[in-house]
């Protein structure tokens, strides 16, 4: 239990021993054997059975005692003959004198309701603030960046692979850090601000925090979401706050992760949390140039959103310099398999440079969860070392994932499946421009019943038109596999379906891959995705033309895809019993197919039982097709 929660514990005890101690003061009633009412009172006064009374008049009670010995209370109402009553039958009668409270109490009681009213809001404040050092109601201007000191980063260059061409960028910041004068003799000014852009998991904080660890000076590190609350101006004050706590340290290095959250572009919104966040910005844009100089301290601030961020936050002065953290190509991820391969035990045949091949389009992070799941699955099975087959479970389970063997499948389901996948497998074989199949299953995995599984020979950084169009005939390729050999169609090609419209969409309206509609971009913008394209760039009459277009695609690769499986159905009928048999084929088996051979049995696991299953499929599933490199733009 922290202090925190003992002070709590503390300041709840000292309030409800406040609160019972007040309740008490003015709990009049007495607890007595005896309470009377008023009549009945009166009626032993005159049966002569009351001995002595006492009379309170600030609680309007009567207290006393029977001739017998017993004590009694009851309460006394507005009577002016009450005292002669008392007296004519003989009751020895006496009165409470007034209680005399002090100056000091009479304000305490007085003002308690709203002391204790102030005290809770206090509590509650500060536990929205987080509790602990910095937080109460008056510390809401307070920047929330938390310090990393330099003994504690132990980060460097040597822990960031995969982009070299950003380290390089960023490594004059690091001589700067630790030898201004370097800089300052030849009248030159280091970047203010540096802002790393790139998709997420690209390795942009692990980056700052090596500039960091190799100048060896203080690191403050906040989200951007952090500076933003319901309260106007709390935003602005942390921001001022952030960087008086940066030049007491200086020179060190302010790191703003996510910082699209505080600076998208001004004007945007209708009042509320917008002018909170705009003035948030406004406070920044002016610390990071204004007229104070900041000298020391250097802003470095990440994003995957570069495209909404205000354009007077990017001037120069302010983030001098843009550094692009892209994916990683195939060196580069095998420099990063290998950082990651440093911290667990691996087997002799476990080569990187095949791995970085086979994992295009993986970004720092998700190699770092393939070096991880890899250690999972070879911890399950009881080894000392992490072999190739630990990794090719991982990359299997992370592309396509997880295996549902414990679903049971009807044999009509499993043959629906294996149909639907060797059409896609046979279509993907026999188009030129198609990337090589690596595997194809009917195990369930993930949300799938079966998948077919692409994986290209290199890194691709632009589509082609061509490829397209095959991508679209490959889909189709299942769907038509179950009309021609099951005589049905099932729910299956619905994800198959959705992709192949929205690539010959995007071919339309985006890429301008139209010889009839030519090259004018009839998609809006992702800014504007909540309004209809009808409505917003192009008229009823185009949108129809567009419409007809994309139809015409769709048609001509259904046609491209169904001759080819009506040609080669001996080929797609040993496929799918290879499927039935094996549940998963590689690409030598799937070659061994193609060739008219016969397929060869799947490879033996170490330790690892692989014996298929009769599992899978429940009622409704999908199966299709995985292309695991980015869709690239020029």
């Amino acid at each position: 239990m922290n202090n925190n929660t003992l002070k709590s514990i503390a300041l709840w005890i000292v309030i409800g021993l406040i609160m019972m101690t007040i309740f008490n003061q003015f709990s009049g009633s007495s607890r007595f054997e005896n309470k009377l009412v008023y009549s009945q009172f009166m009626a032993e006064v005159k049966a002569g059975n009351i001995a002595n009374v006492q009379i309170n008049d600030e609680q309007n009670t009567i207290t006393g005692v029977t001739v017998d010995g017993k004590r009694f209370t009851t309460n006394a109402p507005s009577d002016p003959w009450l005292v002669s009553d008392l007296l004519k039958n003989n009751v020895v009668v006496d009165a409470k004198p007034k209680a005399q409270q002090s100056l000091l109490m009479s304000i305490f009681i007085s003002w308690f309701p709203m002391i204790l009213l102030v005290g809770v809001w206090i509590f509650f404040m500060k536990q929205m603030q987080g509790g602990g050092k910095g937080g109460g109601p008056f510390s809401f201007g307070k920047s929330k960046a938390r310090q990393l000191d330099q003994t504690n980063n132990k980060t460097t260059f040597a822990d960031v692979a995969g982009c070299d061409e950003a380290k390089e960028e960023v490594h004059e910041l690091v001589d700067f850090l630790k030898d201004p004068s370097k800089f300052h003799k030849l009248g030159g000014r280091i970047p203010r601000g540096v802002l790393m852009v790139g998709p997420p998991g690209t390795g942009k904080t692990l980056l700052a925090r090596a500039i960091a660890g190799e100048a060896k000076v203080p690191f403050f590190t906040i989200s951007g979401s952090d500076f933003v609350e319901m309260f106007v101006g709390v935003g602005a004050a942390r921001v001022r706050d952030m960087f008086e706590q940066a030049k007491k340290n200086s020179p060190c290095i302010i790191f703003i992760d996510e910082i699209d959250a505080v600076g998208r572009h001004r004007g945007a919104g209708m009042g509320g949390g917008n002018d909170e966040r705009e003035q948030t910005l406004n406070q920044l844009l002016v610390e990071l140039d204004g007229f104070e100089a900041n000298s020391g301290v250097i802003v470095i601030a990440a994003t995957n959103r570069a495209d909404v961020l205000d354009k007077a936050l990017l001037r120069p002065g302010r983030f001098d310099r843009q550094v692009a953290v892209s994916l990683p190509d195939i060196k580069g991820r095998e420099e990063i398999l290998h950082v990651h391969m440093r911290k667990i035990p691996m087997d002799s045949d476990v080569k990187a440079d095949i791995l970085a091949r086979g994992t295009p389009g993986f970004s720092g992070a998700d190699l770092a969860n393939l070096v991880n799941e890899a250690a999972l699955f070879a911890a399950r099975r009881n080894k000392r070392s992490v072999d190739m087959e630990d990794f090719e479970q991982a990359k299997d389970k992370i592309y396509m994932g997880p295996e549902r063997k414990s679903m049971v499948m009807r044999e009509e389901e499993r043959r629906n499946t294996a149909y639907h996948e060797s059409g896609h497998a046979v279509v993907a074989k026999l188009l030129p421009n198609a990337d090589p199949v690596h595997k194809v299953t009917i195990m369930p995995r993930g949300w799938a019943l079966g998948l077919t599984w692409q994986l290209p020979e290199f890194d691709r950084f632009s589509n082609f038109k061509e490829k397209m169009l095959e991508e679209i005939a490959i889909l189709f390729g299942g769907r038509i596999a179950e009309e021609v050999f099951m005589k049905q169609m099932s729910t299956g090609a619905a994800n198959d379906f959705e992709r192949a419209t929205k690539l010959a969409r995007d071919m339309v309206t985006k890429y301008g891959m139209s010889d009839k509609l030519g090259t004018m971009v009839y998609a809006d913008s992702e800014n504007d995705a909540f309004m209809s394209m009808s409505s917003k760039s192009i008229s009823e009459a185009t949108q129809q033309k567009v419409d007809a277009e994309i139809k015409r695609i769709l048609d001509e690769q259904y046609s491209v895809a169904r001759k080819l499986i009506e040609k080669n159905k001996k080929k797609i009928e040993a496929m799918a019993k290879a499927l039935l048999d094996f549940e998963t084929i590689d690409s030598d088996q799937i070659n061994d197919i193609m060739a008219g051979k016969k397929v060869r049995p799947p490879k033996p696991s170490k330790g690892y039982d692989s014996k298929p299953s009769k599992g899978g499929g429940g009622s409704a599933g999908a199966s299709g097709t995985v292309s695991p490199q980015p869709t690239a733009k020029n």
